[in-house]
This record gives structure tokens, sequence and C-alpha cells, in this order.
């Protein structure tokens, strides 16, 4: 077992959902709050990643973050490395082919709070982080919890973009996928299943929160 990809793959994975939650939040009270035909658009980008080949995504990143663009160049200039092959780089990735993960859940849950408490608490006062902080999310921290916990899993178990934008550095961007399809490619079955246990581990445990996180006290659902 690759601890050290092991160890890698859980920071990548915690960093990403951290800032997946903190974008996601105010983009899906937005999209449920918001009244602009703008938003339609937005919601389009916010999900592009579900369609777009992982690859294409990050060859775009790539020449994006690489030193070919001012954008790359710039933000080499203020980091003293560029983003591309680095956990950096592999974070920012990860964000962007994470996001319909965690924006879905949360808009389904915001758009199922009562429409009639949104109005009624507009009425007293409530500002915009009022409402979203007081009433959206703890009406639906179910659906929080659940843009964490898949958030976090696409992100553990993500390859294409991995592979495209961070390549193959130990302690720096091979993570457990990039390392089961190396033991693959070796022939190494019996390391290959002991990597992909701990994938679907991670990944039965993480789903299990939710239910378990979801399921009423007493043992019934209503």
């Amino acid at each position: 077992m690759d601890w050290q990809a092991f160890a890698l793959t859980l920071k990548l994975a915690t960093v990403t959902t951290v800032i997946l939650l903190m974008i996601a939040v105010p983009l899906g009270a937005l999209l449920v709050l918001g009244r602009s035909r703008w938003l339609a658009l937005l919601e389009a980008l916010a999900a592009l990643p579900l369609v777009l080949p992982p690859t294409v995504l990050g060859f775009f990143l790539l020449v994006l973050l690489g030193m070919r663009t001012a954008v790359g160049r710039g933000i080499a200039g203020l980091l003293g490395h560029p983003l591309a092959f680095s956990f950096e780089g592999l974070v920012v990735g990860s964000v962007i082919y994470s996001l319909p993960f965690a924006v879905q859940p949360i808009v389904a849950g915001f758009a199922a709070v009562d429409s009639s408490l949104v109005d009624a608490a507009r009425l007293l006062g409530a500002g915009w982080a009022r409402l979203v902080f007081s009433l959206l999310i703890p009406l639906a921290r179910r659906s929080l919890l659940a843009a964490a916990v898949l958030g976090f899993l696409h992100t553990v178990g993500e390859f294409g973009i991995v592979l495209m934008l961070g390549g193959d550095i130990p302690g720096a961007t091979r993570t457990l996928s990039i390392v089961l399809y190396n033991q693959v490619e070796n022939f190494d079955y019996a390391a290959a299943n002991r990597t992909a246990a701990v994938l679907l581990g991670l990944s039965v445990a993480a789903l299990a929160a939710i239910y378990v996180g979801g399921r009423p006290r007493g043992g019934r659902r209503a």
C-alpha cells in the first residue's frame, strides 16, 4: 500500500471539499433565490464538468495554467512555481471538476425549503446572508452533507484530470487512482486489489454517512 499516495489523496479530497462548500453554498443560494435571466447560463456552466470528458478539462487547465499563457505566468509569479504539475494545481482542477457534485445537491436542498418560510423571513427584514445561514442551511443540512460526501468521493476517485494536470509525481501529485493505474499496468494485481479495496471502503463508508446522517432518530422514516 502506497501510504504517501493515500495521505495525499485524503489531503486533496479534504481541501477540495472545503473549497467546494465555500463556493457551492453561496452559488446554490444565488441560483435558488436569484431572479436574473442569466442564472440559467450560470447553472449550465456549473454543470458543464458533468458532460465534459475529464481529459479534455484537464488539457484545457494544463494549457491555461502553464507557462505559455499570461494567466499561468501571472500565477507562477505569485506562487513562485507554475500551478501545472503541483498539488495546488490539482486542487484547482478538482474543485472545477467536482463542482456539479456539490452545487446540485445544495440547489435541490435549498429549492425544497418551503417558499412561504423564505417569504416570511424576507418580510421580517432578513437579508440574503441571514436567509442562507439562518434558514436555508439548517433546513437543508442533509443536502450539504450529501454535497460534501459526493465532492469528497469524486475527488478521491478522479483519474483523468489528475493525470493530465498533475502527472505522476510521488509526494506531490500521485494519488491512489494513479497508483492503481500503475499497478494494473505493471500486472501487479495483488497490489491493485488492495488499492481498489481501500478506494471501495472509503466510498462505502462515506456514502453510509449520508444515509445514517439523514435517518431520523427513532429508526423510522415519516
